[in-house]
């Protein structure tokens, strides 16, 4: 069974980064898909960034040239690694893994923005 746990989110002033972790455990073989996804308050989930086993990535345009994804050496480990944030990027941040045909979610982890 595949499980997910993320790390890094926090507080930050506008402006600032963050970089989030997600650690991947169990049965995780390639092809496969990890990325982040985030759920503001009154709001659907959306994507922020995906990177496939191949290295192939993805941004949200609301995203791109401030947030950068990536893999760990190990590849069972994915970064957002998050610049220049901005108070809408408050959200809780969802790490996921899409590997044969199944959809994995991990807990979610708080980022806040203050302006």
């Amino acid at each position: 069974q595949v499980q997910l746990v993320e790390s890094g989110g926090g507080l930050v002033q506008a402006g600032g980064s963050l970089r989030l972790s997600c650690a991947a455990s169990g049965s995780i073989f390639s092809p496969n898909i990890m990325g982040w996804y985030r759920q503001a308050p009154g709001k659907q989930r959306e994507l922020v960034a995906v990177i496939s086993s191949g290295g192939m990535t993805n941004y949200a345009d609301t995203v791109k040239g401030r947030f950068t994804i990536s893999r760990g050496n190990g590849a069972n480990t994915v970064y957002l690694q998050m610049s220049s944030l901005k108070p809408e990027d408050t959200a809780v941040y969802y790490c996921n893994i899409k590997i044969a045909l199944k959809d994995v979610w991990g807990q979610g982890t708080q980022v806040t923005v203050s302006s």
